[in-house]
């Protein structure tokens, strides 16, 4: 019997009009009220917590299929990290909710301002399951609708699946499918919509917002660089560097390291380093390594591979290169001195390989970025002070990490997304709940102290007095009311 239902629900048509009724019926729950009281956030945000706790061997498992993602990534970076987003919620969520008492003028006097965070409403979310947008709408009190990707098959079936058994259907659906579901989605006027992924798709998910006004939040990526400085630590610097790019997903990651810049006299030394370590962690044929996540499809591994093969690269490759079309597995690979004007440097590369590109000064380094479109986070290893601020001061990205990569996705007191083509808006931790939050200005007065000069008709000793009100000077009131002040 279940097989059948089963059957029957894949069977079933997702198009605008599945999508338009989709849209209503959650417009209805969130005009009840239902999802703005304090007690539905609690009550969805621990049932979230707790399927990740019973669940989270299905989890891994989800992700194994999708990615061979080893477990001990899938257990941090996907499960655990969410919790710790979780828990920071329902620990401030009161505070949050709580409106934000404001400064009033001697213009309005007497009377009382707060700022009082409402949600949007009904708000879509295109983005992997695990991300914290999802925390930050229940935590804001929306209903929403998310999509996963269909690029991860087993995690988008278990999601959907996952928020049947544990969260209120009445508020939180779950579309799965491919262009034609996020079209129909997309077509539908919702209150906010939030994308993760390229910068081509977000285009369409703009143009499709304009269309009704609506607010987008679009955490992207780009070609997010690091810049090595000699006299560093340089064995933790690689280890560091390499667990930001291949030990979350192999490099398919938003805030991966794209490339390597460094000085020419230096490169040697850290390509060494780079090449040891990677075999100390992957051992000498990574293709085998069980640490190591494989390409999501075939399609990117194509996309991959054809970055590879340019003539103006292939001849570049400085360490690994395998490559097994089968298992859909590309090994670390270095690649020195590759042109800028070539395909691996035009796009995000989204995948385990990394380009190295020298200077002849590491300031110069600072030109090379900010060349190029705004990356979403950007890397330095260096010891000296001087540089670290010259880098703060003159790289612009999303976020920056000074001797570290990645590691500000598990800061929840740091705003995380990107600027211009990286993206736009910032979430985690209360970032992700004001992104989600509409902050209302409240204005409040009695009947006492109304001020005759604001009402016609109108003098010059009317207009006098009403500029130093605006003014917001207490002497200059004084000296207007016995006439010392002219208009």
């Amino acid at each position: 019997m279940g097989s059948e239902e089963e059957t029957k629900k894949k069977n079933e048509v997702f198009d605008a009009e599945a999508a338009s009724l989709f849209v209503k019926e959650l417009r209805g729950t969130f005009a009840s009220g239902k999802t703005k009281s304090y007690g539905w956030r609690v009550s969805q945000l621990k049932s979230l917590m707790k399927m990740l706790n019973e669940r989270e061997p299905d989890i891994v498992d989800a992700l194994r299929q999708d990615l061979d993602k080893p477990e001990l990534e899938s257990s941090i970076y996907e499960v655990a990290l969410l919790k710790t987003s979780i828990k920071s919620a329902l620990k401030e969520l009161k505070h949050w909710m709580t409106p934000e008492k404001a400064k009033t003028s001697i213009t309005t006097f007497p009377s009382s301002a707060e700022i009082v965070p409402e949600p949007f409403g009904v708000v879509l979310i295109i983005s992997p399951w695990n991300y914290p947008f999802f925390v930050g709408a229940i935590a804001a009190g929306n209903a929403l609708v998310l999509k996963p990707s269909e690029v991860a098959p087993a995690s988008s079936s278990l999601l959907a699946k996952l928020v049947g058994e544990y969260m209120d259907l009445s508020s939180i659906r779950v579309v799965e499918g491919a262009v034609a579901e996020t079209s129909a989605l997309l077509d539908q006027k919702w209150d906010k919509i939030c994308y993760t992924g390229n910068s081509r798709v977000a285009r369409i998910v703009m143009a499709a917002a304009a269309k009704h006004l609506t607010p987008v939040l679009l955490e992207l990526g780009g070609k997010s660089p690091v810049v090595f400085d000699s006299g560093i630590n340089l064995k933790v610097a690689c280890r560091r560097m390499i667990m930001g790019k291949w030990g979350c997903n192999n490099g398919q990651a938003c805030i991966s390291p794209d490339h390597i810049i460094t000085t020419k006299d230096y490169a040697p030394k850290l390509l060494e380093s780079l090449k040891n370590e990677l075999e100390n962690f992957y051992g000498k044929n990574p293709l085998e390594s069980k640490d190591l996540s494989r390409i999501v499809n075939s399609n990117h591994f194509a996309r991959l591979s054809k970055l590879l093969d340019d003539d103006k690269v292939s001849g570049k490759i400085v360490h690994g290169g395998e490559r097994d079309k089968n298992k859909l597995r590309i090994a670390p690979t270095l690649l020195l001195d590759v042109p800028r004007d070539s395909l691996i440097m035009s796009e995000e590369i989204f995948g385990p390989l990394l380009p190295i590109l020298t200077v002849d000064k590491i300031e110069d380094s600072f030109d090379i970025i900010n060349s190029g479109t705004k990356p979403l986070a950007a890397y330095l290893f260096t010891n000296n002070k001087k540089l670290k601020q010259q880098f703060v001061e003159t790289v612009s990205a999303g976020g920056l990490v000074i001797n570290d990569t990645a590691v500000h996705l598990a800061v929840h007191s740091l705003p995380f997304g990107g600027v211009q083509e990286s993206g736009m808006g910032a979430y985690h931790g209360k970032f992700s709940f004001d992104v989600f939050s509409h902050k209302k200005a409240v204005l409040s007065r009695g009947f006492i102290g109304d001020v005759p000069v604001r009402y016609p008709p109108y003098t010059k000793g009317k207009l006098r007095l009403l500029k130093v009100l605006i003014s917001g000077s207490l002497l200059g009131i004084i000296r207007a009311l016995l006439g010392w002040s002219k208009a």
